[in-house]
């Protein structure tokens, strides 16, 4: 039997761009930019379409999508928007921010885990709006690699997990922010729940509201049981070689351990390094942090350790580092 080629990374000219509106239109699944990370996108309203994402993933149904929308208009052909979520939305649509809100039933049921729920958000990457505005329709797109693994954050990235599962990726450039989404629950605005933090943060959204926002962190064991919101399995985002973190570590930690063992710092430390210590961001920018975490973690993964040591952003965990930390948590979880 044929090998199939290798997925065909696009450039995001006119052309290619009316390529992939048309594949997608057809019911065909399609690697995306966004300012995140890279997404597999299908239509959102096409159940055949969607379930393709889960096969080329190995993804559980029980996981549901993100469904990405053109504009703010388009909300409402989706879900049923309240108060809240139109002033988180015209506050940071285009942008990292996912709402959980009751669904319309134009939405199918494998888009929400057969909840009556969706997630939907408005993406700010250039390119993956004009390619929203082509297909004319909402495209559902999860992190486009292997289930559970890392997120991937380039194009390359994407083809080096999917290898022959899809036939397209649109090249984007390395997405800028790095991590997934912020995903808020506001199926009953007066209770707003934080369900993953992203760059838009807890303090954020609690100025935007005028009130408190609960974090309950979605970390479940059970692959089987319906998820609220995507990403929200204990383990996630993991390396396949075995992650340990710490709420602080030290040049003088890392000299104790196997020379085969890595280890990833938030900043440069300070002193004589050897070849096994790795960081983030120079002076610890916690943002750039975020950017280059997964691409870091990973390329360690592909470097042979028996073992990643990583460094979780600071003990309370707010702004920019509660999402490092949950990011790390998950893929470090047994």
């Amino acid at each position: 039997m044929p090998r199939k080629p290798a997925a065909r990374i696009l450039k995001g000219t006119p052309r290619n761009l009316e390529l992939l509106a048309r594949r997608l239109q057809a019911g065909d699944i399609v690697g995306v930019p966004t300012e995140t990370v890279y997404g597999l996108a299908a239509d959102a309203l096409n159940p055949t379409a969607c379930r393709k994402i889960f096969e080329a993933k190995g993804r559980p149904v029980s996981d549901p999508l993100i469904v990405h929308l053109h504009s703010l208009r388009d909300l409402a052909k989706v879900a049923v928007a309240n108060s809240a979520a139109l002033k988180l939305a015209e506050t940071f649509w285009p942008g990292p921010l996912t709402l959980v809100l009751p669904k319309l039933e134009v939405v199918p049921s494998i888009v929400s885990a057969g909840l009556p729920s969706v997630a939907v958000r408005v993406p700010a990457h250039p390119l993956f709006r004009r390619l929203l505005k082509l297909v004319g329709r909402p495209l559902a797109a999860p992190s486009a690699n292997p289930f559970g693994y890392i997120s991937p954050t380039t194009a390359e990235h994407v083809r080096s997990g999917l290898g022959t599962k899809i036939r397209y990726i649109l090249d984007g450039g390395a997405s800028g922010i790095g991590l997934e989404s912020t995903i808020v629950d506001l199926r009953n605005p007066a209770k707003p729940r934080l369900l993953r933090p992203g760059a838009i943060t807890r303090e954020q959204l609690t100025e935007t509201l005028g009130c408190a926002i609960a974090w309950h962190p979605q970390r479940s064991g059970q692959i089987a049981k319906p998820q609220l919101a995507p990403g929200s399995l204990l383990r996630h985002y993991s390396p396949l070689t075995p992650l340990v973190i710490h709420a602080r570590a030290s040049v003088a930690l890392a000299a104790r351990s196997a020379p085969d063992e890595a280890w990833l710092f938030i900043s440069k430390p300070a002193g004589t390094l050897s070849k096994n210590i790795y960081w983030l961001d120079r002076s610890g920018n916690l943002r750039t942090a975020a950017r280059r975490l997964f691409a870091q973690l990973r390329s360690l993964d592909t470097k042979g350790y028996s073992k990643i040591h990583a460094e979780l952003a600071g003990a309370n965990g707010t702004g920019p580092a509660a999402a490092i930390n949950d990011r790390l948590r998950r893929a470090a979880a047994k």
